[in-house]
């Protein structure tokens, strides 16, 4: 066996192809974890605007979350309509080619690209934040350890999808099992309780300055920038339109049930954890301070205790943040495949390789995210400024919710 075989593994005849289609199961992992994973930092950035208000502040989380949720929902719906109307894939490239031109398109496609290299550089460079924070001896390896974690990602990738869904479908499940037990808990123990349950493990107070007295009205500019920075949990929900193709016929209908239990998923997420910051008053910590503790931290250790469920979900979490890389992965050579096809790029990127997978989109997405990682150190706060370029600046807040203190 050659050492393309061990790594990449065997080739797979073209006939074959429909054993690499994807269903439901491996789809959620595949095309849902930048978006499952939004839920440890969105919240998180909403709750962290909220700090100067102190305790009072929780009062605003639970309405602002459900207004996000709310715009969450039209999202949804927008994009099973383009699932249903362009079932070859593509995004907001296709969406904009066909209807407002070929210009357009382009624009849209490049703003696609500059996101998905961005998006994976940030995502690996914060989840290994997480880990390296988690793991302070660990923090002179952080390049290092961003690069063997895109070697991975790369090589996972490069065995095909089937591959690919097997490899990121355990964290993505305990993940979600996680975060279904804590919030299952929580909401029991606050019902139980009649809406004031007792934590096991009370939450930091907050900050001297919160509880020193600044806790009047909030205006209304804080609150449009708390809700625009919660805003960032919507992150990563177009990926399933943009890899339709790699789905099981009737693709359009899998990929849209696929988008569904993300989005319910994602929902009950957002609403479970501002419902129980609000309860067992959880307020966010100032990120830059030594004694800084993430939202979640705090939760699964208020609901469960620091027990071995704790460090279970902590890890599922550092997991899920380091691996939603991949989404970009998923994502990306799809498509610079539909622009190849439309004679925007070389042929050559809408050719599979030898496990059916577009191999060329693959590589160059890593060599760019390698570079990113490479000239920046993998230190998160030195590659967020480049979001200005083409992307939202939402993924600034993953830096500030991924580093979780595990003590």
């Amino acid at each position: 066996m050659s050492i393309i075989d061990l790594l990449i593994g065997r080739p797979i005849p073209t006939s074959d192809e429909r054993a690499e289609q994807i269903g439901i199961t491996k789809g959620i992992p595949i095309f849902g974890l930048d978006a499952l994973s939004s839920a440890a930092y969105g919240p998180e950035a909403a709750l962290t605007l909220l700090i100067p208000l102190g305790v009072a502040g929780l009062t605003y989380i639970v309405p602002i979350s459900f207004s996000i949720i709310f715009l969450l929902l039209i999202v949804f719906f927008s994009y099973c309509q383009t699932i249903e109307a362009y079932p070859q894939g593509g995004g907001s490239y296709t969406v904009a080619h066909e209807n407002l031109g070929t210009f357009a398109g382009l624009l849209a496609a490049a703003a696609l690209m500059i996101d998905y290299v961005l998006t994976a550089a940030v995502g690996i460079s914060a989840g290994i934040g997480a880990l390296t924070s988690a793991v302070p001896t660990l923090h002179s390896r952080t390049l290092l350890l961003c690069l063997i974690a895109l070697l991975i990602i790369t090589l996972v990738n490069l065995r095909g999808v089937g591959e690919t869904g097997k490899v990121f479908l355990v964290p993505t499940y305990l993940f979600l099992g996680s975060m279904a037990v804590a919030i299952g808990i929580g909401l029991a123990k606050m019902i139980a309780s009649g809406g004031h349950p007792s934590p096991i493990v009370a939450p930091p107070a907050p900050s001297a300055a919160a509880a020193s007295g600044v806790v009047g009205l909030a205006s209304a500019w804080l609150l449009l920038k708390v809700f625009s920075s919660g805003c960032t949990a919507m992150t990563g929900v177009e990926a399933v339109s943009n890899g339709v193709r790699a789905f099981q016929e009737p693709r359009s209908k899998i990929a849209q049930k696929t988008l569904a239990i993300i989005i319910a998923c994602l929902v009950v997420m957002l609403a479970g954890i501002a419902i129980l910051a609000r309860a067992y008053k959880i307020v966010a910590t100032d990120p830059n301070d030594q004694n800084y503790r993430s939202v979640l931290s705090m939760l699964f250790d208020a609901v469960t205790g620091h027990g071995w469920f704790y460090y279970l979900a902590i890890a599922s979490v550092l997991l899920v943040l380091i691996f939603s890389a991949n989404t970009a992965f998923a994502d990306f050579p799809r498509v610079c495949r539909v622009i190849a096809e439309d004679r925007f790029l070389p042929i050559s990127f809408a050719n599979r390789g030898r496990r059916l997978v577009y191999s060329q989109g693959i590589m160059v997405l890593a060599v760019l995210t390698g570079t990113l990682l490479s000239v920046f150190g993998g230190v998160t706060d030195r590659l967020i400024p480049l979001y200005a370029v083409g992307a939202l600046d939402r993924k600034s807040t993953r830096l500030n919710s991924s580093h979780i203190t595990i003590s």
